[in-house]
């Protein structure tokens, strides 16, 4: 039988969005609108790539589908907390994600801010409830934050804004979208794969690499050639930031 990658990504999806509503059951934020700011950054849509490189690597190695959701989970939690704050007005200024209104439009600015925050800090409880041994919960736990931190996408991020208003060459292109996209993506895939045990973790790492690199180029290209009813945000908002990407180095 053909495998259907359509079946499997609408499975993955249905599974980890379940999933994400019943952590949030434990979630009082008591009057503030904290807690439906958070559930609005994170499942509001999405494709859910990063949780699917998780379920996908471990499956294929032969961990079983409920020794991955908390991870899945966990990564997902990081990817929306840097979108609500890629979205403010001091970075991209977004105010379409996902169809919706971005969280700082349907909320405030300071809720946006905190709902970003608070899911940043929920994916270390995802990780720790993870029915795995305290050992490989801290690998998790350092494979996560180090791609996502100072040395992943935060770094990323930092870089594309300093090459807002200068052309980036290949090499310092590459390097932003190594960081910004790539590292994220790569350690979805190495999630998995610690959780399955395999012996070897240097090829997944690359491969997530080369898959968050192909990501990116193809995200470049829509923001100039999509539309924003499929897309379900903005188009053209890289050239109005003055961004450094793949179209503007290579046409």
């Amino acid at each position: 039988m053909s495998y259907q990658f359509g079946t499997e990504l609408k499975q993955v999806q249905d599974r980890i969005n379940q999933f994400l509503a019943n952590q949030f059951e434990k979630i009082d934020s008591y009057n503030a609108p904290l807690r439906d700011a958070m559930k609005y950054g994170l499942l509001l849509g999405g494709k859910r790539v990063r949780p699917f490189l998780v379920y996908a690597t471990g499956k294929m190695l032969g961990a079983e589908m409920s020794a991955l959701d908390y991870a899945a989970a966990a990564i997902e939690s990081i990817h929306a907390y840097s979108l609500i704050h890629d979205d403010l007005p001091a970075m991209d200024n977004d105010e379409l994600r996902r169809g919706q209104p971005t969280c700082h439009i349907a909320f405030d600015e300071a809720t946006a801010i905190l709902a970003g925050d608070a899911l940043l800090n929920e994916a270390v409880n995802v990780i720790i409830k993870t029915k795995v041994p305290d050992e490989l919960k801290i690998s998790l736990l350092a494979t996560l934050y180090q791609a996502s931190g100072i040395n992943g996408m935060i770094l990323g991020q930092a870089l594309d804004m300093e090459y807002e208003t200068k052309l980036a060459t290949r090499d310092q292109l590459d390097l932003i979208h190594h960081h910004k996209t790539g590292d994220l993506i790569s350690a979805a895939m190495k999630m998995g794969a610690l959780i399955a045990n395999p012996d070897d973790q240097k090829t997944w790492v690359e491969i997530g690499y080369k898959i968050g690199l192909a990501f990116q180029i193809q995200d470049d290209v829509l923001d100039v050639v999509g539309d924003s009813s499929l897309l379900g945000k903005k188009v053209g908002s890289d050239q109005v930031n003055h961004k450094s990407t793949y179209v503007t180095l290579m046409g």
